[in-house]
């Protein structure tokens, strides 16, 4: 059984999206973080009370700190659900390799199937790729 499941399944519970979570190894241990977010915005009491909920219910997995956090405005787009929920919204692609001599392209979300994303780019052609093939795909609202 992991993780995931379990955090997705009480952030449901409490009303909340479940958003993604990391473990990374950092100087002072490992963290895991649980990203959780909830329509109009999450407030710090939602978190501190999935923070209490999930605590012991991951307690018997590695890690040394827990944090519970939004994965605020910035947020990198990862599941099929936030693809669906961008579409026509203008995003940021980085490129694992480059693509034309380029990584980094400015556009507009405009198609998602599952295996292939179409950004509209600011020059006007369509690029499309699997996500897979990139760093990060995030929202670019701020850049206008």
């Amino acid at each position: 059984k992991t993780i995931r499941p379990v955090c997705e399944k009480l952030a449901a519970d409490m009303g909340l999206s479940f958003s993604d979570l990391s473990l990374a190894r950092e100087p002072a241990g490992l963290y895991l973080r649980i990203y959780i977010d909830a329509d109009g915005g999450l407030s710090l009491d939602q978190c501190e009370a999935y923070h209490r909920a999930v605590q012991p219910k991951v307690e018997r997995y590695d890690y040394d700190f827990l944090e519970v956090c939004s994965p605020g405005v910035e947020r990198s787009l990862a599941k099929p659900a936030h693809f669906t929920a961008c579409l026509g919204r203008r995003v940021m692609v980085r490129m694992i390799r480059p693509v034309d001599g380029e990584r980094d392209f400015k556009g507009v979300l405009e198609g998602y199937d599952g295996g292939s994303i179409t950004v509209r780019l600011d020059s006007g052609r369509g690029l499309t790729f699997t996500k897979k093939e990139t760093g990060f795909i995030k929202l670019d609202d701020f850049d206008t």
